[in-house]
């Protein structure tokens, strides 16, 4: 795994992060460390994914990046079901097919290019997975994503999803992200690193707070709705169609 580097140099001007070559390059490292209890994540929503996976049916990943969740959920889920990952950069698809054919992916899957600013089309799902992938959408985009997805999940499918949030007061919001800067300290991150993808990140991330993302899916009508894992400002959240 190539250590995640990438804003360790001072930089004169720093560009919007966007998610091409260089960054698919060192991802993994950067989700490692960039993300409180990331592999226990994984294993969540591997359990939740066994359990509605639905014999005959679709399973989605909606921003893939490097394959991951979909080489983890394929190794666990039983049955004939397809597995589909989508994101719209050419080089983290390269990556994930890099890292299935490395594992002997076996399973049936598809993985398609795409930009869910423009929606998307689900099918037959019974579930669907967005893995810190809702707050790279324009806000203005996301009741239509949500509702592209819950009109394509069959009943009792489950959309399983995973963000960066806003603390509901701004006395939380404040000590959670001073917690989160210290927890990427701990990990290996400088001060100038932590400040120059801060920076990247601005225009680019933008988290809901929980009941904000919690009201956006029960209003576009998933029925169940109720949070697995939480930390400082993340958080997942199981919702039920």
């Amino acid at each position: 795994m190539s250590k995640d580097e990438i804003f360790k140099e001072s930089m004169t001007t720093i560009a919007d992060f966007n998610f091409g070559e260089k960054v698919a390059s060192v991802f993994d490292d950067m989700l490692d460390r960039s993300v409180p209890f990331y592999r226990e994540t994984q294993k969540m929503i591997v359990e939740m994914a066994v359990d509605f996976a639905v014999e005959g049916t679709n399973i989605y990943d909606l921003g893939c990046s490097t394959g991951t969740t979909l080489l983890n959920m394929g190794q666990n889920i039983p049955g004939k079901v397809k597995f589909i990952g989508l994101d719209y950069s050419p080089d983290m698809l390269a990556k994930c097919k890099q890292k299935l054919n490395a594992h002997h992916f076996s399973r049936e899957h598809e993985l398609i290019c795409a930009d869910l600013n423009q929606g998307v089309n689900i099918e037959n799902a019974s579930v669907v997975v967005m893995l810190l992938t809702l707050q790279f959408i324009r806000p203005l985009n996301r009741d239509k994503l949500i509702g592209n997805i819950l009109r394509g999940l069959n009943e009792n499918g489950c959309l399983i999803l995973v963000e960066k949030i806003l603390g509901e007061d701004s006395i939380f919001n404040r000590l959670f992200i001073k917690y989160y800067y210290d927890f990427k300290r701990r990990n290996g991150y400088s001060e100038l690193e932590i400040a120059q993808k801060r920076e990247a990140l601005e225009n680019v991330l933008i988290p809901y707070k929980l009941l904000e993302n919690r009201e956006l899916l029960l209003k576009e009508g998933f029925r169940y709705c109720d949070v697995f894992f939480k930390w400082y400002n993340f958080c997942g959240i199981v919702a039920v169609k």
